[in-house]
């Protein structure tokens, strides 16, 4: 289909237009035509009242106590936008019969209430005293319920994370930890052209002057960014300059410490940038899992004659076991720089799996099995935390594509 794209006209008129839609209800269809038809999604209208609603469930959830008009009308674009995905969602879950009870989507408003300190029930009462209908954020928690579960059931299955894909991430992350770091949040409004991004900046401004003001910037990035780490709070990490777009990483160098920054407009959008940290190179650090055996008898023929007997680290202790002049003992997980520099420096010269040169101890002679060595370790995360990571990621990124895939095929008319 071709996406059919007029004027928009301001959102703070209230225009009686009437227009060639199929509505569910003649009760609605007598509420567009005194509001406006905001938009049409694949013969499916939006109502200036519906962006209205949702403009200003948006800033109430992110902290806006009574949000002015003025504030209203500068999110009303990523309001508008939000609703506008939503259609598509709704419409592409459709196709597979994904169905979302009441129950979970009451179980999410309740979620989001606790994050406040609210009932769900306190929450829906604080939104309707507001000026909003409930019935806006129900909308909104069975679009994003609906949808995660068709991207995951289509996808989920057939994402594969391979042994090669945690090594390249792996050797980035040591990559990244030998150079400055930063400690980023990010909420991204999608304005992907001129006229959205005009838009999008005045409605970026509003919500910094919110965060300001004390607004959850967690809270703000789950329910505006349009970015895969809104699920995440907004948060990406501790980063290098060298992963950030260029125009965000001029701005966070330039940054004089933590806190925000001005929107920056990139290619896409608009970014809010949160600084929460910055960190230099750590020096390398080694951290390994030791077997030491000891001969108490100081024989260093009964150390040798057990060396021979040892294929593994496995197979230390039951050796060990075997003669009473010999003891076993586990050193894990520490780094070398605690064994002193003699003991260091035998570590590093043994192979994984292989034995240091004999040396001595006060009770006799000893070895040390080296069983496990990682460089960096403390700052990397586990093989399996990062293979989780990796398919989140991917996962994300094929639900953005779908979702502009939909954009693109679908009949969307803004009035």
């Amino acid at each position: 289909m071709v996406r059919v794209v007029f004027l928009a006209a301001a959102f703070a008129a209230i225009s009686a237009l009437s227009a060639p839609v199929s509505p569910a209800s003649a009760q609605e269809t007598d509420r567009q035509t005194l509001e406006g038809i905001a938009a049409i999604v694949n013969d499916k209208p939006i109502s200036y009242s519906d962006v209205r609603q949702r403009a200003r469930l948006l800033l109430l959830t992110i902290g806006a106590a009574n949000p002015t008009q003025e504030q209203v009308q500068q999110i009303t674009s990523q309001a508008l936008e939000q609703l506008v995905d939503e259609k598509l969602q709704l419409d592409r879950v459709a196709e597979y019969k994904v169905e979302v009870d009441a129950r979970e989507i009451d179980a999410a408003v309740r979620d989001m209430a606790a994050d406040a300190g609210l009932s769900g029930e306190v929450l829906r009462q604080q939104l309707t005293a507001s000026g909003v209908n409930p019935v806006s954020l129900e909308e909104q928690m069975r679009a994003e319920i609906a949808w995660s579960r068709l991207m995951s059931g289509l996808y989920g299955n057939r994402i594969r994370i391979s042994e090669n894909q945690v090594d390249d991430q792996l050797d980035r992350l040591r990559a990244a930890s030998k150079k400055t770091q930063y400690r980023l949040g990010e909420i991204f409004l999608y304005a992907p052209d001129d006229a959205t991004k005009a838009e999008a900046m005045p409605a970026a401004q509003s919500i910094i002057a919110q965060l300001n003001q004390g607004a959850d910037f967690r809270v703000a990035a789950q329910r505006i960014s349009s970015a895969p780490t809104s699920a995440a709070g907004g948060d990406m990490g501790w980063v290098t300059t060298d992963d950030l777009d260029p125009a965000i990483a001029a701005a966070v160098r330039a940054s004089s410490g933590n806190g925000l920054l001005e929107p920056i407009q990139t290619e896409n959008g608009i970014y809010i940038i949160l600084v929460g940290g910055k960190r230099e190179p750590a020096e390398p650090v080694t951290r390994v899992d030791l077997k030491r055996l000891v001969a108490s008898d100081g024989a260093e023929a009964t150390l040798t004659e057990a060396i021979g007997r040892i294929n593994s680290c496995d197979d230390v202790q039951s050796v060990a076991n075997s003669r009473s002049t010999l003891r076993a003992q586990d050193i894990t997980d520490i780094n070398v720089e605690e064994l002193g520099p003699e003991g260091r420096s035998l570590v590093l010269a043994a192979d994984v799996g292989s034995p240091t040169e004999i040396f001595a101890v006060s009770s006799g002679l000893a070895v040390m099995y080296v069983c496990r060595r990682e460089d960096g370790a403390e700052a990397l995360p586990s093989r399996e935390d990062l293979k989780g990571s990796l398919k989140s990621r991917e996962l994300n990124m094929i639900s953005e594509r779908e979702l502009r895939n939909a954009r693109r095929l679908a009949t969307i008319i803004y009035r």
